[in-house]
């Protein structure tokens, strides 16, 4: 890969990342500040990036792939989304807000895939080659959170506005880079877009355990997506978006661990420590504040490593040995469709209405909240622990 190729793609995928981190992160602290939206209604939001997780696989599969070259669909979803945006700012009611959000949602989450797909088609050993393209994504959403930190507009509009300029410029940025044509005679159906292929992992019960697992993780993980920040802020932990950035740091340093440790301890234990690292997360949540307890708030961002690689990577690497290369494509499809669609849509809800039913006047009960998503990861633990019987060297599908 030439070294031009080369930063074009890293920049794309730092914009990318940038995007997301700039305005998803400060959302909830947003709505409650400037629409006085209800936690339902921030959850409500949250959900719609589950929404469009779910149907995004249908509009690249069936569209996308077959009859655009992927740089220029992005390039237009890109520059629409700036608008959308741009438009969010404008808007004083949060029911209005949903729906702009769901609309932006729809637009982005396409993305994600089809810069994946520019990436991949100028490389000539993805393995080697794509970690180091998709390192800048991280750092891209890093620097997003410190930037709205260092810039004091956490609780403001601006955030918005940082999105749709780096939108805008991507928008733009996309169409210069490399060609990557359609596969028209790829001919992808309803169903192989959806995964459906890799529904025989599920004759194996190891797998399905985790599945179930993996879904239902999803719920305390949306805890801390939708409202960290808000908790964060409003129990007067100063720059809480910059604070919150050492969970990225911290995810891409223990995924450098993960291939060593697969190996060595076995998927089990591994995503055991994940689920246990959620469980010490709210725990930290729930007993810190930002004085003398100021070190278990930092604990709990941190600990987002362990959390999000040692299960999620994990299982997407767990997903592959299982499936073996025939329907690896259709399993890690079917994965990303259960967990950040099915299983994130049940949790921003679910999280929306427990923090709603813990507040009391312009505050929150926060210890109680936390203690919600710390018990269903720990009887996901236990139902883990309980019911996954694996052998050391699974067998593929």
């Amino acid at each position: 890969m030439k070294t031009k190729t080369g930063s074009l793609l890293a920049s794309m995928m730092f914009i990318e990342y940038f995007i997301w981190g700039a305005w998803y992160v400060t959302m909830g602290t947003y709505m409650n500040e400037h629409l006085k939206a209800s936690d339902v209604e921030i959850g409500a939001a949250y959900s719609a990036l589950a929404i469009a997780t779910m149907i995004s696989p249908f509009f690249i599969g069936l569209v996308a792939d077959r009859f655009f070259a992927a740089q220029r669909i992005m390039g237009v979803l890109h520059l629409v989304g700036a608008a959308l945006l741009f438009l969010a700012t404008t808007i004083e009611n949060s029911n209005t807000f949903y729906w702009i959000i769901l609309g932006y949602s729809l637009l982005y989450m396409p993305t994600i895939a089809l810069s994946n797909n520019v990436a991949f088609a100028q490389m000539t050993d993805p393995g080697k080659q794509f970690p180091w393209i998709r390192v800048f994504g991280t750092l891209g959403w890093i620097v997003a959170g410190i930037l709205i930190s260092k810039m004091g507009i956490e609780k403001t509009s601006s955030t918005f506005y940082m999105a749709a300029g780096a939108s805008a410029v991507l928008g733009l940025l996309s169409f210069v880079l490399p060609n990557t044509p359609p596969k028209a005679a790829a001919g992808t159906s309803a169903s192989s877009a959806l995964g459906t292929e890799a529904f025989v992992l599920f004759k194996e019960r190891p797998y399905l355990i985790f599945f179930i697992a993996a879904i239902l993780v999803c719920i305390p993980l949306s805890f801390y997506y939708g409202f960290a920040n808000p908790f964060l802020n409003e129990v007067g932990f100063e720059n809480a978006a910059g604070k919150m950035t050492l969970g990225q740091v911290s995810e891409a340093l223990f995924i450098l661990a993960i291939p060593f440790l697969f190996n060595r301890i076995g998927v089990k234990k591994m995503i055991l420590l994940g689920m246990t690292a959620w469980i010490l997360r709210y725990v930290c949540f729930a007993y810190g504040d930002a004085g003398a307890g100021a070190w278990m708030l930092y604990a709990g961002i941190i600990l987002h490593g362990i959390c999000y690689d040692f299960f999620f990577v994990t299982g997407y690497m767990y997903t592959e040995k299982k499936a073996g290369e025939k329907i690896k494509n259709a399993a890690q499809g079917l994965f990303t469709f259960a967990t950040y669609g099915v299983g994130m849509f049940v949790g921003t809800w679910f999280s929306g209405y427990v923090v709603d039913q813990h507040k009391t006047g312009a505050t929150h009960n926060w210890q109680s909240i936390w203690y919600v998503p710390a018990y269903i990861a720990l009887g996901v633990l236990i139902y883990f622990i309980l019911f996954f019987k694996e052998k050391k060297s699974p067998a593929k599908a």
